[in-house]
């Protein structure tokens, strides 16, 4: 089942189309990356589906009800991190959960149980402290404990690791990998890294329109990779083979970085061979997200 769906979605600011005929979906329990550079309309679509936003054309539907302008019923279903959350500083995190708790109208019984639930998968189960003395990625965590308080069926987080050293992104996606257990995650992001650690599937934003989307694997089959390594066990053999072969780059000392067809690769061999040369490592690097994502946008 998709929890969440979009179709030929259309934005326009003043004269400027933002969102060119959008189409995605995003699979139950799945982390789903919606990748592109600052300003492809990553932020623009998330407050659509959250009806923020009024669309110029195009559907959205979560959990199989259509989003509409204004009436945001749909997120009941929703759980929601800014890129750049807010809070009630002088508030503990566990007074901030239960104040959110009580103004959606939870249980108080189940505020106290959910509220402690939470605390400890974002890793502030023993945290006293008041916000304001908070780092960015406390309150990251903070947020994504808030944000799965109501038990969303769709957890949606703008850039949750944009800002972050890299120890601060680590506890970050290792909290929306352990979420997946409850609630299907999207995330926007440019950091492709991020993606290719905990994402299920992911859809690649360029310039308004969805340019690929898949499974991660599926988005890597797409593209044979042309790159290929070699590493000499001398480095006057590696030496050698940049003088002959001029598109030969080195990666190290002894390792030499090369694209190329399969004409190339076997000139290459062929030479290795009638020369005997002894070689350490031949290998064919697959294609990463980085390479995808920047074949589509250039």
């Amino acid at each position: 089942m998709d929890v969440l769906s979009i179709h030929n979605l259309r934005k326009n600011f003043g004269g400027k189309e933002v969102l060119r005929g959008i189409a995605m979906s995003v699979p139950e329990h799945s982390i789903f990356g919606f990748i592109g550079k600052n300003g492809a309309g990553k932020t623009t679509t998330m407050k659509t589906i959250l009806g923020l936003l009024k669309v110029d054309c195009g559907e959205i539907h979560v959990m199989g009800e259509k989003v509409r302008f204004g009436q945001t019923s749909t997120n009941r279903h929703i759980g929601y991190l800014p890129d750049v959350p807010e809070f009630y500083s002088y508030m503990t995190p566990y007074e901030y959960l239960t104040f959110c708790g009580n103004i959606c109208g939870m249980d108080e019984a189940d505020i106290a149980t959910r509220g402690k639930e939470l605390l400890y998968l974002v890793g502030l189960g023993q945290e006293r402290h008041r916000i304001k003395g908070f780092s960015r990625g406390m309150k990251q965590r903070l947020g994504i404990a808030q944000a799965l308080l109501n038990r969303p069926k769709l957890l949606i987080c703008d850039e949750p690791t944009s800002a972050l050293d890299p120890v601060g992104r680590k506890e970050i996606l290792d909290v929306l990998l352990a979420a997946r257990e409850q609630t299907t995650v999207l995330f926007s992001t440019h950091i492709l890294s991020d993606v290719e650690r905990i994402c299920t599937e992911a859809a690649f934003l360029h310039d308004g329109s969805i340019a690929m989307q898949g499974t991660i694997a599926q988005l890597r089959s797409r593209r044979s990779s042309d790159e290929f390594i070699v590493e000499t066990e001398r480095k006057e053999d590696a030496d050698t083979l940049m003088q002959v072969f001029g598109d030969l780059q080195r990666a190290e000392q002894n390792a030499l970085m090369f694209h190329g067809g399969e004409d190339c690769f076997f000139a290459i061999m062929r030479y290795i061979t009638e020369n005997r040369i002894p070689v350490q490592k031949i290998e064919r690097m697959e294609p990463t997200l980085e390479s995808l994502f920047l074949e589509v946008a250039t």
